[in-house]
């Protein structure tokens, strides 16, 4: 069945916010989804278990016979905790969504650290998970890999740091370097053929380096400039004016950072006399920002990100849930969740193995289609929106699938 087709079925069923969370293998898509109930109740317990890990605190969902695990930061320090308690929540209502998945979530704490994360994978081990949903935070994730690997038991981080990702470990989240990966390739197709980077001298700053060097190879451009700005920002208006000064010499400029420092760019190079039809702005997904798109230096900019329909209808159904509008990447824990569940669903016996896991046709979630490729980190098909300074309109759709399974 095409995804048209998933879609088009999905619609009769209750809406589009579900047929994207189908999360079945769309190579293999035989059978629609029955109508999800209304919103109810599930059954909780949070008593530990005898067992290794048993003073981690933990909560069950569901009571199906597959044991799948996940880990979040429900009492970690900072924004950790929020951050636990909205990806819990998230998973809440997939499982509502889902109820007769076959799987029983428990959601262990692992408090946000590498040491909490451990014992969190040894309670998931003790109570037999079938595959581990999580942790976080990238800095947690080697541990509870190493004791996965040992047991044979597959990991889907929610951490984007693509260097944690490797055998039977993916990462379920929004990589820096494939939000790059398109809005290059995008922009090459449109005929920009020369390309600049104005980046945070960070983590983040070099992975989008690494990307763009890359990406602008495949496509036959050329990298004419990169410079790099202190994190605090202090030294972001003599770089802004010194990229200014090359403006003549490349026709795309880069500048990925958030909202807190993308408009400032934008800003500079205007009053540098850098004019919108003389370089093409280019952002990351961190510009999904009402500071971004509502900037009048930055109208005309292109920027990447997942269609926004599926997360509008999930914020929806979070907050008439919950009370509360999730952060953005709530939607990785319910993708998750919805994940676990189609493929014990579809696959019986071999639901958690590595060919089904990175089977190259992917999967439909919240925020589109997906896939695990090499590697372990995640392929997504994003959207290109331009700014238009109250808000962003689509310029390139999302693919709707991974065509020739490349």
């Amino acid at each position: 069945m095409s995804i048209r087709a998933v879609q088009q079925a999905g619609r009769k069923r209750g809406g589009a916010f579900l047929t994207l969370a189908a999360a079945l293998l769309l190579a293999a898509c035989t059978q629609s989804r029955p109508t999800p109930p209304p919103v109810a109740a599930l059954p909780t317990t949070v008593a530990p278990t005898a067992s290794a890990g048993a003073d981690v605190a933990r909560e069950t969902l569901g009571s199906g016979d597959v044991h799948v695990a996940m880990l979040l930061p429900k009492r970690g320090s900072g924004n950790a905790a929020a951050t636990g308690t909205a990806f819990r929540n998230a998973a809440d209502l997939a499982m509502r969504d889902f109820p007769n998945s076959g799987i029983q979530l428990t959601i262990y704490d692992d408090g946000g650290t590498a040491l909490g994360a451990s014992a969190a994978m040894d309670a998931a081990l003790a109570d037999h998970s079938g595959i581990v949903l999580g942790p976080v935070f990238g800095a947690s994730v080697p541990t509870v890999a190493a004791k996965a690997r040992t047991a044979g038991v597959p990991v889907v981080a929610f951490s984007s740091d693509a260097s944690v990702a490797g055998q039977g470990v993916y990462l379920l989240s929004f990589l820096p370097s494939e939000d790059i990966r398109r809005i290059v390739t995008y922009a090459a197709s449109q005929g920009k053929k020369s390309f600049a980077a104005l980046l945070p001298s960070s983590a983040y700053g070099s992975v989008v380096e690494a990307a763009l060097r890359q990406t602008a190879g495949n496509v036959g451009a050329r990298v004419i400039a990169i410079d790099h700005y202190s994190p605090d920002g202090s030294d972001l208006q003599a770089k802004a004016q010194a990229m200014a000064a090359q403006a003549s010499q490349y026709d795309a400029l880069l500048i990925p950072d958030s909202g807190d420092f993308a408009p400032r760019i934008a800003s500079v190079l205007a009053n540098a006399g850098v004019r919108p039809g003389q370089v093409q702005l280019l952002g990351s997904g961190q510009w999904d920002d009402p500071r971004v798109l509502s900037n009048a230096a930055l109208a005309g900019a292109w920027y990447p990100a997942p269609t926004k329909q599926g997360f509008e209808t999930f914020a929806s159904k979070y907050q008439a849930a919950f009370g509360s509008q999730p952060p953005r990447n709530a939607t990785l824990a319910y993708d998750g969740t919805v994940l676990a569940a189609g493929l014990v669903r579809r696959f019986g016996p071999d639901h958690f193995d590595s060919t089904t896991l990175t089977n190259p046709n992917g999967f439909v979630g919240v925020d589109g289609v997906f896939r695990f490729v090499n590697g372990g980190t995640t392929e997504r098909a994003l959207a290109i929106y331009q700014v238009t300074g109250t808000g962003s309109q689509v310029v390139s759709p999302a693919a709707r699938g991974f065509g020739g399974n490349s």
